[in-house]
This record gives C-alpha cells, structure tokens and sequence, in this order.
C-alpha cells in the first residue's frame, strides 16, 4: 500500500508537471484532472483499491512528463487569457 506522504509527493509532482505545460488549454486541463484524480484517492477507503489508483496514477505522471516536454517543443502562440 502507498504511503501518504508517498501519495502527496506524487501530487506535488503531477501538480508540478501540469503547470510545465506551455500551452493554457492542456495546463488547466491537466491541473484539473489531477485535482480530480487525487480527490478521488482521498475519498477511497479500500486499500487495495488506492494502492491500484497510485499505480495509475505513476503511469500517468509519465505519460504526462512526455507530453509536457513534447507541448513546449511544439507549444505554439500565446492566447488572449494568457
């Protein structure tokens, strides 16, 4: 089973990843979802079933790693909300 402080470290980083995204759309997308993801390992009480959300969610903070360094490459013009 994951740790909390594991499980907040993961947040941190997700959350860090999220905001290294140059464009607005995928930045709010991604902080969004990880608030979302993360909400929703808080609220479980099986431990089986958050060790398996901690395991989705390592997965995902390396899809998402990729993603960002591909988004600043290719990130494209600045939008009016930005």
């Amino acid at each position: 089973m994951a740790s909390r402080s594991a499980i907040l470290r993961l947040y941190a980083s997700t959350l860090r990843v999220s905001r290294s995204f140059a464009s607005y759309n995928f930045r709010m997308y991604f902080l969004q979802r990880t608030k979302h993801t993360f909400r929703a390992i808080q609220a479980e009480t099986d431990p089986t079933r958050v060790s398996a959300m901690y395991g989705d969610a390592v997965k995902e903070l390396g899809v998402l790693r990729r993603s960002a360094v591909v988004n600043q490459l290719y990130g494209g013009w600045k939008l009016a909300v930005e």
